[in-house]
């Protein structure tokens, strides 16, 4: 006998938790087990989200004090469908675009039960703002001031590393919050500000897709008007066509010169080599042979001039610092600076008193 479906909002959100946590420990996002278990989950989600919509769970005339602890979790539903609709496979550049929309409604519906229970932020509001005035151009940091935008990157990023840590050490401590309801209040709090950062980066990511998709050329259908190559070959057989030159109708038998007196062929032939050169090539690899070693390649690539030894700094080569590494960017950020102070301090010269008078 089957087992029942359940029917609560906590039993849909446990088995929509576990479906999904499953799916985050494989690799293998294009096998059909994947999309089979990836299907599953999104139903058991959309589930869930639907009864709680029935039930009323959250309702505009409350504020975040009038929900329980437990049910705050709950605020995650459309957050979770959204981050797993976009990892559904698909090929087509419509139907992509069809997939980009749909989890772009779903982010929106989670960013929108924030907002009317006052949980977003000043800069998240900010953000939310913008989002609705052009969502095709939205973007998390400015796009025209080099300096406003790289700094607002480093403040998103240390906000989000910040919720990270304080997640991790909720979660590694699950003690803290057996017997303290307000601990659990912090937990599910903490964990909806983060999923809110990873929100606006993927609208941000979703927005410059969307974009590259609308100038996509339109896919070709599948069966395009004209003769198919089976209908074409079938004609050819029909009318006894060969595009073969030594093809011979059946019984016929051909006599007489190969070429007429002006080079034109009158029967056909086929052109083979010498006895020798055939002999020549039975045996022989079906692969070319290296004519030199690799140390004797190495070696006349250095006379050449071809290679570069010492490496570092000798190379000539400088490094290439991304602009996202926000650690490594500081620390040249402050050789740079004691570079400038050093120079202010020892002009060019002042150390040479030898031949001063």
């Amino acid at each position: 006998m089957a087992e029942e479906e359940p029917k609560t909002i906590r039993a849909l959100f446990l088995t929509a938790e576990r479906l999904r946590n499953d799916l985050s420990g494989s690799y293998d996002l294009n096998s059909s087990t994947y999309q089979e278990n990836l299907t599953t989950a999104i139903a058991t989600y959309e589930s869930c989200l639907k009864l709680a919509e029935q039930v009323s769970l959250f309702s505009p005339n409350e504020i975040l004090d009038d929900v329980s602890s437990s049910d705050i979790q709950y605020m995650s539903i459309s957050f979770h469908v959204a981050e797993l609709v976009q990892k559904i496979r698909i090929t087509d550049v419509a139907d992509r675009k069809k997939n980009l929309l749909r989890a772009r409604d779903y982010y929106e519906r989670f960013v929108k039960l924030l907002d009317a229970y006052d949980v977003l932020g000043k800069s998240d509001v900010k953000l939310w703002e913008a989002y609705l005035e052009n969502k095709d151009q939205f973007s998390t940091a400015s796009t025209q001031d080099a300096a406003a935008r790289r700094e607002a990157k480093i403040t998103r990023f240390r906000e989000e590393k910040d919720l990270k840590r304080k997640l991790e050490y909720l979660n590694q401590n699950p003690k803290l919050a057996e017997n303290d309801e307000q601990v659990v209040r912090e937990l599910h709090l903490t964990n909806l500000a983060f999923q809110l950062h990873q929100t606006f980066a993927a609208l941000e990511s979703m927005g410059r897709e969307l974009q590259i998709l609308a100038l996509a050329p339109p896919t070709p259908p599948q069966n395009p008007a004209g003769p198919s190559p089976d209908s074409r070959e079938s004609d050819r057989n029909s009318s006894a066509y060969s595009e073969r030159l030594d093809t011979q109708l059946p019984g016929l038998k051909y006599s007489g010169p190969i070429l007429s007196s002006s080079g034109k062929p009158l029967r056909p032939f086929t052109m083979l080599d010498t006895r020798q050169h055939l002999q020549q090539g039975v045996f022989r690899p079906d692969h070319s042979l290296p004519t030199m070693t690799i140390d004797e390649y190495l070696e006349e690539e250095k006379r050449r001039g071809g290679i570069i030894e010492g490496g570092g700094e000798q190379s000539g080569i400088k490094e290439v610092i991304d602009e996202d590494d926000h650690d490594k960017m500081d620390e040249e950020t402050m050789k740079a600076r004691a570079w400038d102070e050093y120079v202010e301090e020892n002009p060019k010269g002042s150390g040479n008193t030898l031949n001063r008078g």
